[in-house]
């Protein structure tokens, strides 16, 4: 019996399946969720896999996808809880983590997800030998230094290059400095320029020195701008880059969209080459006097083989100074890790 789709077409050679722009995302809470869908209405990816351990909500969250693909570019979205289903992807984005208990200390937070980490990073290797890792900014309220801290772990557990392991880092603190900076000089957000880099948490360093508006530097205009004897009060933006997460979940229970925005934005400039300079998670040692094994943001070139240029800011003394504190920071609850 001939079938209808038979009768529509004449099939003229094999199809081959789309390859190349691949991306597995696992975990489908809210922030994995938000990248999925950043994702496909930004036209980033032919193809995405969810990946999860909760069946049901896992396949809902891909029929309420499907069912809006008429709307967009031809794309495909898929969901199992099986990691065969990742195969050959060229971007794996992860957004499963382990949420603070009560009275839980910062060290075994950390391990808890560590030792969730050890039965996702190799299933992903395992299936995608030739994939970049890209750590998201993981729901686990409570400690902030997680997210650099994890990169690592996952780096470690990969066997991936360091090039090919990426934490989505102060990319989204960068953004919310200068969306804060457009607010006081009433200009577009990309128009101001200025960096938040370090870790992606209480002691990130927000780089004054080269902050700008139109190539000018706010301290050319005034030399006290970010310091204690500011009178317009500027330093207070980094303090309000640094709650703006704490208070966002006091007010809605999580983060979710910022974040979304923030890893398409770098899952195009991976997938498309695009040579975009962003401030992601990479290993720093050698960097700016840290001679630690660490994992903390810098502005990097990205492109289809990750992390291919760090760039070399002109940092003061007082900010080198605090990166190292970062560096040294996350380094002391690392190393008492159990990998």
């Amino acid at each position: 019996m001939t079938s209808v789709k038979e009768k529509l077409f004449t099939q003229v050679a094999q199809p081959k399946e789309s390859s190349g722009s691949k991306v597995t995302i696992v975990g489908v809470g809210q922030v994995g969720m938000a990248c999925a869908f950043s994702i496909l209405t930004q036209n980033v990816s032919s193809e995405i896999v969810l990946i999860d351990v909760v069946a049901d909500k896992l396949k809902g969250e891909m029929m309420d996808l499907q069912h809006g693909l008429t709307f967009m570019r031809n794309v495909r979205v898929n969901a199992s809880t099986d990691y065969a289903a990742t195969m050959n992807s060229k971007l794996c984005i992860v957004t499963a983590g382990a949420r603070q208990k009560e009275g839980e200390s910062r060290l075994d937070l950390v391990q808890r997800n560590t030792d969730i980490f050890k039965g996702i990073i190799p299933k992903l290797i395992q299936h995608s030998p030739d994939t970049i890792l890209l750590m998201s900014a993981i729901q686990v309220c409570g400690y902030s230094y997680m997210l650099d801290i994890l990169t690592y772990v996952a780096w470690k557990l990969s066997g991936l290059p360091k090039n090919r392991v990426i934490g989505s880092g102060t990319n989204l603190d960068s953004s919310r400095f200068r969306f804060l900076m457009s607010e006081r000089v009433n200009v577009a957000p990309n128009s101001c320029h200025g960096w938040i880099i370090g870790e992606h948490g209480d002691t990130s360093v927000p780089v004054w020195s080269g902050v700008n508006i139109a190539g000018v530097r706010l301290r050319d205009v005034d030399p006290t701008i970010g310091t204690e004897q500011d009178k317009e009060g500027w330093k207070s933006l980094h303090k309000q880059v640094v709650q703006s997460a704490y208070e966002v979940i006091k007010l809605k229970g999580y983060t979710s969209w910022a974040i979304g925005l923030s890893v398409a934005t770098l899952a195009q400039a991976i997938l498309r080459n695009g040579g975009n300079i962003h401030a992601v998670s990479t290993l720093v040692t050698g960097q700016h006097g840290v001679d630690k094994e660490v994992f903390l943001s810098l502005p990097c070139v990205l492109g289809e083989n990750g992390v291919t240029h760090i760039v070399h800011q002109l940092l003061t003394d007082d900010e080198r100074a605090m990166l190292q504190l970062s560096a040294n920071l996350m380094h002391e609850v690392q190393s008492k890790l159990q990998m």
